[in-house]
């Protein structure tokens, strides 16, 4: 049986520019990167479509447009799974949720 090689791409957000690629790598390089996002405390989201695209970005590219929308869950995932929100933001109530 062929295990599929993990791959592991970490993004670097200032909160002001575009997002960017921060490490990238695939098999040890990949499990290296992973261990270092659990050190820190980093979350860590699997989507192996996402990943697929962003592999093929180099060290230090910007996320390119078409992924904007998919990148700003990943990262609002990440902020709110570390506890963080926007200062103004209030939770919304069941009735204002809406699922599409």
């Amino acid at each position: 049986m062929n295990k599929a090689k993990p791959v592991a791409v970490a993004l670097l957000y200032d909160g002001e520019n575009t997002p960017t690629v921060n490490a990238r790598g695939v098999g040890k390089v990949a499990e290296q990167i992973l261990h270092i996002a659990e050190e820190h405390q980093i979350p860590i989201q699997q989507d192996s479509e996402l990943i697929e695209i962003l592999a093929e970005l180099d060290i230090n590219d910007e996320i390119p447009e078409n992924l904007y929308r998919a990148i700003a869950e990943v990262i609002a995932f990440a902020y709110i799974l570390s506890g963080k929100f926007p200062a103004n933001w209030q939770q919304p109530s069941a009735g204002e949720l809406s699922i599409r």
